[in-house]
């Protein structure tokens, strides 16, 4: 089953001392287990663009569609057996302690 992966920020990171898991050896080790397909680090939110459509009219603005201090900051495209492998692959993420991460199934358009 696959699911995004948001990776947020948060203003409440965990409070443990102990070191945070490598990031590197995590991508490492779904990519190899084929866990992991694909994901990256987003530019800062002042290079994002909002765009809408109102009554015909194209809307342009510079930033994120919300006004919020947690924001998305990368995301995983992961390929997990069912949800309690996907949270086990997003509890060793790093961002786990330090942010937050949304694991969101792909809904299926075949109905």
């Amino acid at each position: 089953m696959k699911y995004m992966m948001f990776v947020c920020s948060d203003t409440e990171p965990d409070t443990d001392p102990t070191e945070l898991p490598d990031i590197y050896k995590w991508v490492a080790e779904n990519d190899s287990h084929g866990r992991r397909l694909t994901g990256n680090v987003l530019a800062s939110t002042s290079a994002a663009t909002t765009v809408r459509v109102r009554d015909g009219e194209l809307l342009v603005s510079e930033g994120p569609f919300a006004e919020t201090a947690e924001v998305i900051v990368g995301f995983d495209l992961l390929d997990c057996a069912d949800l309690d492998e996907a949270i086990e692959v997003a509890r060793a993420h790093p961002m786990a302690r330090e942010g937050r991460l949304e694991l969101r199934p792909f809904a299926d358009l075949s109905d």
